[in-house]
């Protein structure tokens, strides 16, 4: 960050009173920029045992699979965010259901959010973000060709355990090393 978003003048990186971390501050309105993690919301939308994934139009991983993820916006619910962007990256309606994993991401100062979910019919197709979304069975699902391993671990994990008869609720954290 180098300008105010408050009043344009150029900012400072310092600690402020009463804190601990460094912040950008405005030296002239003194506005405090605060800079928080990136929350991205998605699901795993199943069709009688099927997954849907996308095939990724954008970068990173352009051409790599996913599930239907992105970021939160304002003034929408963890559910609402995922819904939104089902129907946006693969044209498809979904009914959320319960949520499924939690992914912590620090080196990029984002968190993952994954939700179960049951596609409301078959009348899908790429949106903008996607050159392809398809439906696969477990054993079809191009494991080498997942474009994040934030996304490839819970889906494995959700189909483990889809087999075993209930998926659990999980809590993880991809590090720098391992993404």
């Amino acid at each position: 960050m180098k300008f105010c978003s408050q009043c344009g003048s150029e900012v400072e990186l310092r600690i402020p009173a009463g804190d601990t971390l460094p912040r950008f501050i405005c030296p002239v309105c003194h506005t405090i920029h605060y800079q928080n993690p990136k929350m991205v919301v998605g699901c795993i939308p199943e069709w009688e045992g099927r997954i849907l994934l996308c095939r990724r139009a954008i970068a990173p991983r352009e051409g790599k699979w996913t599930l239907p993820a992105g970021f939160m916006e304002n003034n929408e619910t963890l559910a609402q965010g995922a819904a939104r962007e089902t129907l946006e990256e693969a044209n498809a309606r979904v009914e959320i259901r319960e949520l499924y994993a939690v992914y912590n991401l620090p080196h990029i100062s984002q968190v993952y959010l994954l939700f179960q979910a049951k596609l409301l019919d078959l009348d899908f197709s790429p949106g903008i973000e996607s050159l392809e979304v398809k439906l696969f069975e477990e054993h079809e699902i191009p494991w080498d060709e997942m474009a994040f391993r934030v996304i490839h671990d819970p889906l494995k994990r959700y189909l483990e355990e889809r087999r075993k008869g209930q998926p659990v609720f999980h809590v993880g954290m991809i590090n720098r090393s391992s993404s």
